[in-house]
C-alpha cells in the first residue's frame, strides 16, 4: 500500500532537535568537564539526527531497525525534556546554594532515567475508566470509547491483541472510536486491523488529524472487511441512540457549520464522536446530548498537561453543562514519545441509563 505522507517538515523539526540537543549536551560538557573534540560534535549531530530520521525512514519501511530506532530516539526525546527541566532547576538553585558540577550531572541523568523508564512502563498499563451517563433512552446501553490509539511503529499488533481482549471483556454494546486511530508515521501491515474482527458489536470511527496524514483512501482500504464503520458528517441510528459523526477540522468553528447540516432528530438522545474537544456549547445547543472526542492525550506527560490545557481547557475527563456532556479520552495509545506521566492508556465502559442528569 502507498505510504503516508510526513507528518513534519523534516528541516524545522531537525533545526529544533539540534538545539535542544545543544542545549543538552552543553549541559553534561559543564558537569563532567567533557572536551568538546570532533567526536563529541559527530556524536551531537547523530543524536539530534536520530528521531527525524527515523520519521523519514518510516515513511519508507517498517521493518524492526527502523521501527526500534524511532522507538529509542522518540524516548530520548522525552527524556530530554526532563534533563531540560532539570538542568534549569540546577542553575535556579546556583543562585542559592553551591552544588558541585559532578554531582549535579550524576543527578540530573539519573533522576531523568528514572523517571523515562517509569513513564514508559505506565504506558504498558491500560486502564478501564467506567463513567455513567443519564440520557433519555428506554434500555441501557454500554459503549466503549478508545482514542488517540496511534497505530504504527509503536502500537502494533501485540498491543491491539491486549487492547481488544479488554474490549471484549467490558462485553460492550457499541464501540466508538474518537480518532487518531492511526498514526500516520508509517507503512502498515494490510492485516494491521484483523483483531477488530474479534469485537462483534458494532464500531463507530470518525477520523482524526493523524488518521488524514495516514491517508483518508488508505484508512477507508483499512477498515474494509472489519466491523469499523466510518461516519463522516452522517447520522447512524442503534437502538434509542443516534449517533453523529463528523471528522477531524482545525477550522474553530466546524461545528457550528457542520451539525446544521446533518439530518437528525434534535429531540431524540444523541451521541456526537468528534475528535477534538471542542465546541462543547455549540454541539449542545445543535441538540447533541453527549459529546465524546480525545486528541489531548491528557497531556500525556508532565509538564504538558499545562501546554495543552491552554488551547484545549477541557482536556480530560467528563464536563457536563445543564444536561449536555461531554466526555475527553485520555487517549488509548501514544503520540511521539512512548511515555506517560500524571496520565494513562485508557479504555472506557460509557454506561448509558435512562435518567435526565448525574446526581
Amino acid at each position: 500500500m502507498k505510504g503516508p505522507r510526513v507528518m513534519w517538515n523534516t528541516i524545522p523539526y531537525l533545526f529544533m532537535a539540534l538545539i535542544i540537543n545543544f542545549a543538552i549536551f552543553s549541559g553534561f560538557s559543564f558537569t563532567f568537564n567533557i572536551q568538546q573534540t570532533g567526536l563529541y560534535y559527530m556524536v551531537l549531530l547523530l543524536v539530534s539526527l536520530s528521531h527525524p530520521v527515523s520519521l523519514v525512514l518510516l515513511t519508507r519501511s517498517s521493518n524492526l531497525l527502523v521501527r526500534t530506532l524511532y522507538a529509542v530516539s522518540a524516548a530520548w526525546t522525552g527524556m530530554a525534556a526532563y534533563i531540560l527541566i532539570m538542568f534549569a532547576v540546577y542553575l535556579i538553585l546556583g543562585f542559592f546554594i553551591n552544588i558541585p558540577a559532578y554531582t549535579a550531572g550524576i543527578v540530573i541523568l539519573l533522576v531523568a532515567f528514572v523517571v523515562t523508564v517509569y513513564a514508559i512502563i505506565n504506558v504498558t498499563r491500560l486502564k478501564v475508566e467506567e463513567i455513567t451517563i443519564p440520557l433519555n433512552i428506554e434500555n441501557n446501553i454500554r459503549a466503549v470509547q478508545i482514542s488517540d490509539v496511534h497505530i504504527g511503529p509503536i502500537r502494533k499488533q501485540g498491543f491491539l491483541r491486549r487492547m481488544m481482549d479488554k474490549i471484549i471483556d467490558l462485553n460492550p454494546d457499541i464501540v466508538f472510536i474518537t480518532g487518531d486511530l492511526f498514526d500516520g508515521s508509517s507503512k502498515l501491515e494490510d492485516d494491521i486491523l484483523k483483531d477488530f474482527r474479534r469485537i462483534k458489536a458494532p464500531i463507530l470511527f470518525v477520523m482524526g488529524n493523524h488518521d488524514f496524514y495516514q491517508g483518508r483512501d488508505q484508512v477507508s482500504d483499512f477498515v474494509t472487511g472489519t466491523p469499523i464503520n466510518i461516519l463522516y458528517n452522517e447520522v447512524l441510528y442503534f437502538q434509542d441512540l443516534q449517533v453523529v459523526g463528523v471528522p477531524f477540522s482545525w477550522d474553530r468553528h466546524y461545528l457550528q457549520k457542520t451539525l446544521p447540516k446533518i439530518n437528525f432528530d434534535r429531540d431524540k438522545p444523541t451521541i456526537l464522536l468528534y475528535h477534538l474537544p471542542s465546541e462543547f456549547k455549540v454541539a449542545k445547543e445543535a441538540g447533541i446530548d453527549l459529546q465524546l472526542s480525545g486528541h489531548t492525550h491528557a497531556g500525556q506527560f508532565f509538564p504538558f498537561n499545562y501546554f495543552v490545557r491552554l488551547p484545549f481547557p477541557y482536556i480530560r475527563g467528563l464536563y457536563g453543562d445543564e444536561g449536555g456532556y461531554l466526555y475527553v479520552s485520555q487517549g488509548t495509545g501514544t503520540l511521539g514519545p512512548p511515555m506517560r506521566l500524571g496520565s494513562r492508556c485508557e479504555i472506557t465502559l460509557i454506561k448509558l441509563v435512562g435518567g435526565k442528569s448525574i446526581s
